[in-house]
C-alpha cells in the first residue's frame, strides 16, 4: 500500500481541473450559462489515502438534467434516451415553473401572440414554455459527459504510471531507510 501517493494525487488533480474547466467551457459553448449558478457550482475534490483515491466533481442538483436531458411526455421528444422524465414524480412540484419564471426574467424575454403581434403576459409566456418543455423534454447537452469521455481516454494509463512512480519512490525510500538502520 502506498503511504504518500504524491504522483497519483498530482495526476488526479490535473484531470479533475480539466474536467471542471472543460465542463464549464462546454456549458458556455452551448449557450447554457444564464445566471451562472450551475457554471459556478462546478467544483472538484481529490482525496487520497492508504489504499484508496477519489476524484469527485460536484455541481448543482439539476446538472444531471442539463447533462443527460429530460424525456418529455409527448411526441417530438428531445431526449428519448435520458434516464430522467417529466411526470415520473422524481422532482419537486412546481420546480420547472419556478425555474422558467426566473429564466424568462434573466433573459428579458417578451412573448408575442403570433396572430395579433401583441405582447402576452409573462405568466402566459411562462405557461407556454413550461407546456412545451413538459411535452417535448429538454435536449441533453452532455457538458459533463463529453469532458468525462475525453478524460477516460488517458486517465487509466496515467493512473497506472503515477502509481508506479509512487510505488518506486516508496520502495526506494524503504530500502534507503533499511540501509540507514543497518548502518546506524
Amino acid at each position: 500500500m502506498l503511504k504518500d501517493p504524491k504522483e497519483l494525487k498530482k495526476t488526479l488533480n490535473g484531470y479533475a481541473k480539466f474536467l471542471v474547466n472543460q465542463s464549464k467551457a462546454n456549458l458556455k459553448e452551448d449557450g447554457r450559462v444564464v445566471s451562472g449558478a450551475l457554471y459556478n457550482s462546478i467544483k472538484k475534490e481529490v482525496t487520497t489515502g492508504v489504499g484508496r483515491f477519489d476524484l469527485s466533481i460536484f455541481a448543482k442538483d439539476y446538472a444531471k438534467f442539463i447533462d443527460q436531458g429530460v424525456q418529455g411526455t409527448g411526441s417530438g421528444n428531445k431526449a428519448p434516451n435520458s434516464p430522467y422524465k417529466f411526470g415520473s414524480g422524481t422532482g419537486r412540484k412546481g420546480g420547472l415553473t419556478e425555474g422558467i419564471e426566473k429564466w424568462i426574467k434573466r433573459r428579458g424575454i417578451k412573448g408575442r401572440d403570433q396572430k395579433t403581434g401583441r405582447f402576452i403576459t409573462q405568466k402566459s409566456l411562462q405557461h407556454l414554455i413550461v407546456r412545451s418543455i413538459w411535452f417535448r423534454g429538454i435536449a441533453p447537452s452532455m457538458f459533463l459527459t463529453k469532458a468525462l469521455n475525453q478524460v477516460m481516454k488517458y486517465l487509466p494509463d496515467d493512473i497506472l504510471k503515477a502509481y508506479a512512480l509512487d510505488l518506486e519512490g516508496q520502495i526506494y525510500n524503504d530500502i534507503k531507510n533499511q540501509e540507514i538502520n543497518l548502518n546506524g
